[in-house]
C-alpha cells in the first residue's frame, strides 16, 4: 500500500535554506511547475558549482516547509535530480550533489567551440520513466497482446532473407508501401497505392521531411496546446510557428491566419484527447483550398475508438487529395521499438520527400521492412489490432470507472478514444501541486504546462494508460481520488 501523504511540517527559528549558499525560491504564477522550478535552480547551481560536490540538501520535510510547499513538490523534484545525475542518495547521510557535476558543467560550456555556435537545450521530450511507481505515461502501447508467435515468425523470415550491398529504396521497400496502403485502406478508409506511401522511422521523421519542402520561415499554424515535439521540429527547421487554438470540438477552424502549413491530430487531439468535429474538418479543407496551404494530418491513435463512431480521416475527404499529407505509425499499434511510420502524401510531393529522406539517412533499416512486409501480408497487424482495441477499451473502462466519484468537479475528457485521457480540475485546484503529491506517492502523472505554448495552460493532468494494466490502472486511479478528492472535500482519503 502507498504510503499517505503529510502535511508540511512548520518552518523551524531557523530555516533550513539559511545552511545552503544559493537562495531557493518558487513562483506559483510561472508557467513552470513547482517540482520542476526548483529542480531547475539546484541542478544550475551545482553545475555552477555553486553547490559543491558533497554538499548536504535539507530533508525533503523540512525543504518543504521552509519553501511553504507540500512534501511531494522537494520530493519530485529530488527524484529528476536523482536520475540525471546531479545528486545522490547514501543510506543514513541523506541526498547530496553528486561529485564531478560541476566538471561537467564546465565541459558543457562553450570551452574551445566557435563563438557563433549556439548549442540546443535537451529535446522537449519526457525522460524514461526509471522511478519506481506506477506512471500514466502518454504516447506508448503495451506489448502484452502482441502474438509472440507471428512476431518470432517474421523476424525469422526477414533473417532467411540474404542481404545484399545496397541501401534499398529511400521511399522503403515496395512490398512494406503497398502493405502499409492496403491496411490504411482497411483499417481508416483511405484510399490510397504504394506510389504515395513513404515510410520514415516515425511520425517525427516524417514531420521534418515536409518541413524541408517548405521556403525559410514559412508560417505554420499548430495545434495549442499540442505536440511540443512536433512544435519544436517545426521551429528548427526555421518555420514560424504560431498557435491554432483547440477546444472541445478540436482545432478552432474560425478566422485562421494565412500560413504555408497547419498541422493537425484529429482523431485524438495531442494532449487533450478531443476529436476533431466533420464540420471543422471541412472548414479546414477550405481554408487549405483558400490560402494555397497544405495540411498535415497526424492520424494520433487512430485506430482505437471506445463506442464513438469513426470519423474519416481528412485525407479521404473530397478536395483533400492535393492538400493533406497523413501520417501514419507503428509505433503506437506494435511497440515504438520498430521505429517506423509512414506518409500518404498527394503524388506530386512524393519525389521531394523521398529526396528529403535520401539526404536524412539513405531510407530505412531494411531487415525491420522484411520483418513487418512479413507481419502485414500475413494478416497478423489485423488480428494484433483488433487485440489491442479490445485490450485497450478494458483499460478506458477501469479509469473511466475509477475517476468517476470525481464527477462533476473533475472532468475525464478524451476518454472516447485513444490512449490518454485528461482529468481537468477546478482552478482553485493546480494541476502542477496534484501532480507532484502524486509522485509524492509513487503515481506519475503530467500537466499540460510544457504543452501549451501560448496563454495559460488548461488546468489538467494527462494520463497515458496505454502502458499500464488494468489492475495498475486501477490503484493509480485509486491514489488520484484520495489526492483529487481530499481537496475537494469529497473524503478522498477514507
Amino acid at each position: 500500500m502507498l504510503d499517505p501523504r503529510t502535511e508540511p511540517e512548520r518552518a523551524r527559528m531557523s530555516s533550513p535554506l539559511d545552511a545552503l549558499p544559493v537562495p531557493l525560491t518558487l513562483d506559483r504564477s510561472a508557467p513552470a511547475p513547482l517540482h520542476m522550478q526548483l529542480a531547475a535552480q539546484v541542478r544550475a547551481a551545482a553545475l555552477a558549482g555553486t553547490l559543491p560536490a558533497g554538499t548536504v540538501l535539507p530533508g525533503s520535510r523540512s525543504l518543504a516547509a521552509a519553501l511553504g510547499v507540500t512534501r511531494g513538490v522537494v520530493t519530485a523534484a529530488f527524484e529528476t535530480l536523482l536520475l540525471d545525475g546531479t545528486l545522490e542518495a547514501r543510506p543514513g547521510s541523506g541526498t547530496r550533489v553528486a561529485a564531478g557535476v560541476a566538471a561537467r558543467g564546465e565541459r558543457g560550456g562553450a570551452g574551445d567551440l566557435p563563438a557563433w555556435l549556439s548549442l540546443p537545450g535537451p529535446p522537449p521530450m519526457d525522460a524514461p520513466a526509471t522511478a519506481p511507481g506506477i506512471h500514466f505515461r502518454h504516447g506508448v502501447a503495451g506489448t502484452r497482446v502482441l502474438d509472440l508467435r507471428a512476431w518470432r515468425a517474421a523476424w525469422t523470415a526477414a533473417a532467411r532473407q540474404v542481404p545484399d550491398g545496397d541501401y534499398g529504396d529511400p521511399a522503403g521497400e515496395p512490398e512494406l508501401r503497398a502493405a502499409l496502403a492496403a491496411f490504411v485502406g482497411r483499417a481508416r478508409g483511405l484510399r490510397t497505392d504504394a506510389g504515395q506511401v513513404v515510410v520514415t522511422s516515425g511520425s517525427l521523421m516524417a514531420l521534418g521531411l515536409i518541413a524541408r519542402l517548405l521556403p525559410p520561415s514559412s508560417r505554420v499554424l499548430s495545434e495549442n496546446p499540442g505536440y511540443r515535439a512536433a512544435r519544436q521540429v517545426l521551429l528548427d527547421a526555421g518555420l514560424e510557428v504560431l498557435p491554432l487554438p483547440v477546444d472541445g470540438d478540436g482545432p478552432v477552424t474560425g478566422d485562421l491566419p494565412p500560413a504555408r502549413l497547419v498541422v493537425v491530430t484529429p482523431s485524438h487531439q495531442y494532449p487533450l484527447g478531443v476529436r476533431m468535429t466533420l464540420p471543422r474538418r471541412l472548414a479546414l479543407l477550405r481554408w487549405a483550398q483558400q490560402h494555397d496551404a497544405l495540411i498535415v494530418e497526424d492520424d494520433y491513435d487512430g485506430e482505437f475508438r471506445y463506442g464513438a463512431p469513426p470519423l474519416p480521416p481528412l485525407a479521404s475527404l473530397e478536395g483533400a487529395a492535393s492538400r493533406v499529407l497523413y501520417l501514419g505509425t507503428l509505433s503506437k499499434l506494435l511497440t515504438p521499438a520498430v521505429r517506423t511510420g509512414f506518409v500518404v502524401a498527394p503524388p506530386a510531393l512524393v519525389p521531394a520527400l523521398v529526396r528529403a529522406r535520401a539526404l536524412a539517412d539513405g531510407g530505412q533499416n531494411r531487415v525491420t521492412q522484411a520483418a513487418l512486409t512479413h507481419f502485414l501480408l500475413g494478416g497478423h497487424l489485423d488480428r494484433h489490432v483488433r487485440r489491442a482495441r479490445r485490450w485497450h477499451g478494458q483499460q478506458q473502462a477501469a479509469l473511466a470507472r475509477a475517476l468517476a466519484p470525481l464527477a462533476p468537479d473533475a472532468v475525464l475528457g478524451g476518454i472516447e478514444a485513444g490512449l490518454h485521457a485528461c482529468l481537468h480540475l477546478p482552478a482553485h485546484l493546480p494541476a502542477g501541486e496534484v501532480a507532484a503529491t502524486l509522485a509524492g506517492r509513487g503515481v506519475h502523472v503530467s500537466t499540460l504546462e510544457g504543452y501549451t505554448f501560448s496563454g495559460q495552460a488548461p488546468n489538467a493532468l494527462l494520463l497515458g494508460y496505454g502502458g499500464l494494466t488494468v489492475a495498475q490502472i486501477e490503484r493509480g486511479a485509486r491514489e488520484i481520488v484520495r489526492v483529487v478528492g481530499t481537496r475537494l472535500g469529497k473524503g478522498g482519503d477514507g
